[in-house]
Protein backbone atom coordinates (compact mmCIF):
# COMPACT_ATOMS: atom_id res chain seq x y z
CA UNK A 1 0.00 0.00 0.00
CA UNK A 2 1.46 3.37 -1.06
CA UNK A 3 1.77 6.09 1.55
CA UNK A 4 -0.03 9.33 0.70
CA UNK A 5 0.29 12.53 2.73
CA UNK A 6 -2.20 15.38 2.48
CA UNK A 7 -0.77 18.80 3.29
CA UNK A 8 -1.84 22.43 2.89
CA UNK A 9 0.74 24.76 1.31
CA UNK A 10 -1.71 27.42 0.15
CA UNK A 11 -5.27 28.40 0.99
CA UNK A 12 -7.24 27.65 4.14
CA UNK A 13 -9.58 24.66 4.21
CA UNK A 14 -13.06 25.98 4.97
CA UNK A 15 -14.70 22.66 5.84
CA UNK A 16 -12.67 20.04 7.70
CA UNK A 17 -15.33 17.49 6.77
CA UNK A 18 -14.29 17.74 3.10
CA UNK A 19 -10.71 16.84 3.99
CA UNK A 20 -11.86 13.90 6.12
CA UNK A 21 -14.05 12.67 3.25
CA UNK A 22 -11.13 12.97 0.82
CA UNK A 23 -8.90 10.97 3.16
CA UNK A 24 -11.50 8.17 3.42
CA UNK A 25 -11.96 8.02 -0.33
CA UNK A 26 -8.23 7.92 -1.01
CA UNK A 27 -7.90 5.18 1.61
CA UNK A 28 -10.60 3.23 -0.24
CA UNK A 29 -8.56 3.57 -3.43
CA UNK A 30 -5.72 1.69 -1.77
CA UNK A 31 -3.53 4.41 -0.27
CA UNK A 32 -2.23 4.56 3.29
CA UNK A 33 -3.36 8.12 3.99
CA UNK A 34 -1.80 10.48 6.48
CA UNK A 35 -3.00 14.04 7.06
CA UNK A 36 -0.23 16.48 7.96
CA UNK A 37 -0.55 18.00 11.43
CA UNK A 38 -0.94 21.53 10.04
CA UNK A 39 -3.33 20.69 7.22
CA UNK A 40 -6.24 22.44 8.95
CA UNK A 41 -4.27 25.41 10.30
CA UNK A 42 -5.81 28.85 9.74
CA UNK A 43 -4.34 32.31 9.38
CA UNK A 44 -6.41 34.86 7.47
CA UNK A 45 -7.03 33.25 4.06
CA UNK A 46 -4.09 30.89 4.41
CA UNK A 47 -3.61 27.39 5.80
CA UNK A 48 -1.48 28.77 8.60
CA UNK A 49 1.03 31.60 8.45
CA UNK A 50 3.99 31.45 6.06
CA UNK A 51 6.24 29.76 8.60
CA UNK A 52 3.64 27.08 9.34
CA UNK A 53 3.10 26.25 5.69
CA UNK A 54 6.84 26.23 4.96
CA UNK A 55 7.46 23.87 7.88
CA UNK A 56 4.71 21.58 6.64
CA UNK A 57 6.23 21.46 3.17
CA UNK A 58 9.67 20.65 4.54
CA UNK A 59 8.20 18.13 6.99
CA UNK A 60 6.48 16.25 4.18
CA UNK A 61 9.65 16.33 2.07
CA UNK A 62 11.64 14.92 4.95
CA UNK A 63 9.17 12.08 5.40
CA UNK A 64 9.20 11.37 1.63
CA UNK A 65 5.85 9.59 1.25
CA UNK A 66 5.09 7.86 -2.04
CA UNK A 67 2.57 10.61 -2.80
CA UNK A 68 2.46 14.17 -1.44
CA UNK A 69 -0.87 15.73 -2.43
CA UNK A 70 -1.88 19.34 -1.83
CA UNK A 71 -5.24 19.67 -0.12
CA UNK A 72 -6.26 22.70 -2.20
CA UNK A 73 -4.95 25.72 -4.11
CA UNK A 74 -6.01 29.33 -3.71
CA UNK A 75 -2.93 31.38 -2.92
CA UNK A 76 0.04 30.90 -0.63
CA UNK A 77 3.01 29.29 -2.34
CA UNK A 78 4.48 32.38 -3.99
CA UNK A 79 5.57 33.95 -0.64
CA UNK A 80 7.38 30.70 0.23
CA UNK A 81 9.40 30.20 -2.96
CA UNK A 82 12.53 32.09 -1.85
CA UNK A 83 12.68 30.13 1.42
CA UNK A 84 11.95 26.58 0.21
CA UNK A 85 14.75 24.05 0.57
CA UNK A 86 14.70 22.84 -3.03
CA UNK A 87 17.42 20.17 -2.58
CA UNK A 88 15.30 18.68 0.23
CA UNK A 89 12.25 18.47 -2.05
CA UNK A 90 14.37 17.04 -4.87
CA UNK A 91 15.77 14.37 -2.54
CA UNK A 92 12.21 13.38 -1.70
CA UNK A 93 11.60 12.85 -5.42
CA UNK A 94 14.74 10.74 -5.62
CA UNK A 95 13.34 8.66 -2.73
CA UNK A 96 10.13 8.10 -4.69
CA UNK A 97 7.84 10.98 -3.73
CA UNK A 98 5.36 12.18 -6.34
CA UNK A 99 4.30 15.77 -5.65
CA UNK A 100 0.73 16.19 -6.93
CA UNK A 101 -1.58 19.17 -7.40
CA UNK A 102 -2.64 22.00 -9.69
CA UNK A 103 -3.80 25.64 -9.47
CA UNK A 104 -1.55 27.51 -6.99
CA UNK A 105 0.57 24.34 -6.73
CA UNK A 106 1.88 25.18 -10.22
CA UNK A 107 4.29 27.64 -8.56
CA UNK A 108 5.94 24.85 -6.57
CA UNK A 109 6.03 22.44 -9.50
CA UNK A 110 7.66 24.87 -11.91
CA UNK A 111 10.12 26.12 -9.30
CA UNK A 112 11.06 22.56 -8.30
CA UNK A 113 11.74 21.75 -11.95
CA UNK A 114 13.66 25.02 -12.39
CA UNK A 115 15.91 24.52 -9.37
CA UNK A 116 16.51 20.77 -9.54
CA UNK A 117 15.12 19.26 -12.72
CA UNK A 118 12.84 17.08 -10.59
CA UNK A 119 9.52 16.11 -12.16
CA UNK A 120 6.13 16.13 -10.45
CA UNK A 121 2.51 15.39 -11.33
CA UNK A 122 -0.09 17.92 -12.40
CA UNK A 123 -3.23 16.27 -11.11
CA UNK A 124 -6.08 16.27 -8.60
CA UNK A 125 -6.12 17.71 -5.10
CA UNK A 126 -7.75 16.40 -1.97
CA UNK A 127 -10.60 18.78 -1.18
CA UNK A 128 -11.72 19.82 -4.65
CA UNK A 129 -11.49 16.39 -6.28
CA UNK A 130 -11.81 13.76 -3.56
CA UNK A 131 -13.68 15.81 -0.95
CA UNK A 132 -16.61 16.78 -3.17
CA UNK A 133 -19.94 15.72 -1.66
CA UNK A 134 -22.02 13.12 -3.50
CA UNK A 135 -24.76 15.72 -3.95
CA UNK A 136 -22.22 17.82 -5.89
CA UNK A 137 -21.16 14.95 -8.13
CA UNK A 138 -18.74 13.10 -5.88
CA UNK A 139 -15.44 11.82 -7.26
CA UNK A 140 -15.07 11.71 -11.04
CA UNK A 141 -14.25 8.18 -12.18
CA UNK A 142 -11.78 9.28 -14.86
CA UNK A 143 -9.93 11.55 -12.44
CA UNK A 144 -9.68 8.84 -9.78
CA UNK A 145 -8.73 6.07 -12.19
CA UNK A 146 -6.10 8.11 -13.98
CA UNK A 147 -4.60 9.24 -10.67
CA UNK A 148 -4.39 5.72 -9.22
CA UNK A 149 -2.72 4.38 -12.36
CA UNK A 150 -0.28 7.31 -12.46
CA UNK A 151 0.74 6.90 -8.83
CA UNK A 152 1.12 3.15 -9.32
CA UNK A 153 3.45 3.63 -12.27
CA UNK A 154 0.96 1.96 -14.63
CA UNK A 155 -0.10 5.03 -16.61
CA UNK A 156 1.89 5.40 -19.82
CA UNK A 157 -0.36 7.61 -21.95
CA UNK A 158 -3.44 9.82 -21.82
CA UNK A 159 -5.76 10.98 -24.58
CA UNK A 160 -8.34 13.61 -25.42
CA UNK A 161 -10.30 15.08 -28.34
CA UNK A 162 -9.33 18.37 -29.91
CA UNK A 163 -10.59 20.61 -32.70
CA UNK A 164 -10.08 19.52 -36.34
CA UNK A 165 -6.98 20.51 -38.25
CA UNK A 166 -4.13 18.68 -36.49
CA UNK A 167 -4.34 15.19 -37.97
CA UNK A 168 -0.90 13.61 -38.35
CA UNK A 169 0.85 15.92 -35.92
CA UNK A 170 3.73 14.13 -34.17
CA UNK A 171 5.83 15.98 -31.59
CA UNK A 172 8.29 15.16 -28.82
CA UNK A 173 9.51 17.29 -25.94
CA UNK A 174 9.20 18.04 -22.22
CA UNK A 175 5.62 18.42 -20.96
CA UNK A 176 5.31 21.39 -18.64
CA UNK A 177 2.97 24.18 -17.53
CA UNK A 178 -0.08 24.38 -15.30
CA UNK A 179 -2.11 27.32 -14.12
CA UNK A 180 -1.56 30.18 -16.56
CA UNK A 181 -1.67 33.03 -14.04
CA UNK A 182 0.85 31.28 -11.78
CA UNK A 183 3.11 30.48 -14.72
CA UNK A 184 3.17 34.10 -15.91
CA UNK A 185 3.81 35.34 -12.37
CA UNK A 186 7.13 33.45 -12.33
CA UNK A 187 8.54 34.96 -15.54
CA UNK A 188 11.67 36.95 -14.73
CA UNK A 189 12.19 35.23 -11.38
CA UNK A 190 14.74 32.52 -10.50
CA UNK A 191 11.81 30.14 -10.07
CA UNK A 192 10.91 30.06 -13.78
CA UNK A 193 12.50 27.17 -15.73
CA UNK A 194 15.51 28.29 -17.72
CA UNK A 195 15.32 28.37 -21.54
CA UNK A 196 17.41 25.23 -22.02
CA UNK A 197 14.96 23.23 -19.88
CA UNK A 198 11.77 24.30 -21.66
CA UNK A 199 13.11 24.52 -25.23
CA UNK A 200 11.15 22.29 -27.61
CA UNK A 201 8.49 21.77 -24.99
CA UNK A 202 4.80 20.97 -25.00
CA UNK A 203 3.26 23.68 -22.83
CA UNK A 204 -0.12 23.06 -21.21
CA UNK A 205 -2.19 25.74 -19.49
CA UNK A 206 -5.49 26.14 -17.62
CA UNK A 207 -7.16 28.85 -15.56
CA UNK A 208 -10.37 29.80 -13.80
CA UNK A 209 -12.32 33.03 -13.28
CA UNK A 210 -10.27 34.74 -15.96
CA UNK A 211 -12.15 36.33 -18.86
CA UNK A 212 -10.82 35.28 -22.29
CA UNK A 213 -9.28 38.72 -22.84
CA UNK A 214 -7.19 38.25 -19.69
CA UNK A 215 -6.19 34.77 -20.85
CA UNK A 216 -5.24 36.22 -24.24
CA UNK A 217 -3.15 38.87 -22.52
CA UNK A 218 -1.25 36.26 -20.50
CA UNK A 219 -0.69 34.05 -23.54
CA UNK A 220 0.57 37.05 -25.47
CA UNK A 221 2.93 37.77 -22.59
CA UNK A 222 4.36 34.29 -23.16
CA UNK A 223 4.60 35.01 -26.88
CA UNK A 224 6.14 38.46 -26.50
CA UNK A 225 8.63 37.26 -23.89
CA UNK A 226 9.86 34.62 -26.33
CA UNK A 227 8.58 31.59 -24.44
CA UNK A 228 6.03 30.39 -27.00
CA UNK A 229 8.50 30.67 -29.86
CA UNK A 230 10.60 27.93 -28.23
CA UNK A 231 7.65 25.53 -27.83
CA UNK A 232 6.47 22.80 -30.18
CA UNK A 233 2.81 23.15 -29.17
CA UNK A 234 0.44 24.81 -26.73
CA UNK A 235 -2.19 22.59 -25.10
CA UNK A 236 -5.16 24.47 -23.64
CA UNK A 237 -7.09 22.96 -20.76
CA UNK A 238 -10.23 24.29 -19.11
CA UNK A 239 -10.72 28.05 -19.06
CA UNK A 240 -13.88 28.44 -17.01
CA UNK A 241 -15.69 30.43 -14.37
CA UNK A 242 -15.82 33.68 -16.36
CA UNK A 243 -18.89 35.72 -17.28
CA UNK A 244 -19.74 37.28 -20.61
CA UNK A 245 -19.75 41.05 -20.87
CA UNK A 246 -21.98 43.26 -23.06
CA UNK A 247 -18.70 44.58 -24.47
CA UNK A 248 -17.70 41.17 -25.85
CA UNK A 249 -19.91 41.33 -28.97
CA UNK A 250 -18.96 37.86 -30.08
CA UNK A 251 -15.53 37.76 -28.48
CA UNK A 252 -15.15 34.55 -26.48
CA UNK A 253 -12.91 31.53 -26.02
CA UNK A 254 -12.89 30.43 -29.66
CA UNK A 255 -12.14 33.95 -30.86
CA UNK A 256 -9.41 34.34 -28.30
CA UNK A 257 -7.74 31.06 -29.30
CA UNK A 258 -7.78 32.05 -32.95
CA UNK A 259 -6.14 35.36 -32.14
CA UNK A 260 -3.50 33.57 -30.06
CA UNK A 261 -2.82 31.13 -32.91
CA UNK A 262 -2.00 34.07 -35.17
CA UNK A 263 0.63 35.30 -32.70
CA UNK A 264 1.98 31.97 -31.47
CA UNK A 265 2.80 30.42 -34.85
CA UNK A 266 2.76 26.97 -33.23
CA UNK A 267 -0.05 24.39 -32.98
CA UNK A 268 -2.59 25.42 -30.32
CA UNK A 269 -4.67 22.38 -29.32
CA UNK A 270 -7.75 22.89 -27.15
CA UNK A 271 -9.79 20.32 -25.23
CA UNK A 272 -7.19 19.06 -22.73
CA UNK A 273 -9.15 17.65 -19.74
CA UNK A 274 -7.27 19.51 -17.05
CA UNK A 275 -7.90 22.42 -14.71
CA UNK A 276 -10.60 23.42 -12.26
CA UNK A 277 -13.05 20.82 -13.54
CA UNK A 278 -14.22 17.47 -12.11
CA UNK A 279 -12.69 15.42 -14.94
CA UNK A 280 -8.94 15.86 -15.11
CA UNK A 281 -5.99 13.83 -16.27
CA UNK A 282 -2.81 13.26 -14.29
CA UNK A 283 0.08 14.68 -16.30
CA UNK A 284 3.82 14.11 -15.75
CA UNK A 285 5.13 17.67 -15.32
CA UNK A 286 8.72 17.97 -16.47
CA UNK A 287 8.99 14.61 -18.25
CA UNK A 288 9.73 14.08 -21.92
CA UNK A 289 6.65 12.90 -23.81
CA UNK A 290 5.45 12.13 -27.33
CA UNK A 291 2.29 13.77 -28.69
CA UNK A 292 0.49 12.20 -31.64
CA UNK A 293 -2.77 13.22 -33.30
CA UNK A 294 -5.00 10.89 -35.32
CA UNK A 295 -7.98 12.70 -36.72
CA UNK A 296 -9.18 14.62 -33.68
CA UNK A 297 -7.76 12.17 -31.15
CA UNK A 298 -4.69 13.37 -29.27
CA UNK A 299 -2.41 10.96 -27.42
CA UNK A 300 0.35 11.95 -25.01
CA UNK A 301 2.68 9.09 -24.06
CA UNK A 302 5.84 8.72 -22.00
Amino acid sequence: MSTLTLFSPSGVIVRASALRLAARRLQALGFEVRVDEAALARHQRFAGDDATRLQALHRVAGEAPAVAMATRGGYGLTPLLDAIDWPLLARAVERGTRWVGHSDFTALQLALWAHSGAASWAGPMAVGDFGRADAQGGVDDVTAGCFVEAMGGELEAVGFRTAPGFDGLLLKGPLWGGNLAMLCSLIGTPHFPRPSRIRGGLLFVEDINEHPYRVERMLLQLAQSGVLATQRALLVGDIGGWERSPLDRGYGLSTMLQRVREHARIPVLSGLPFGHVPTKLSLPMGRRVTLAVQGRDVWIGW
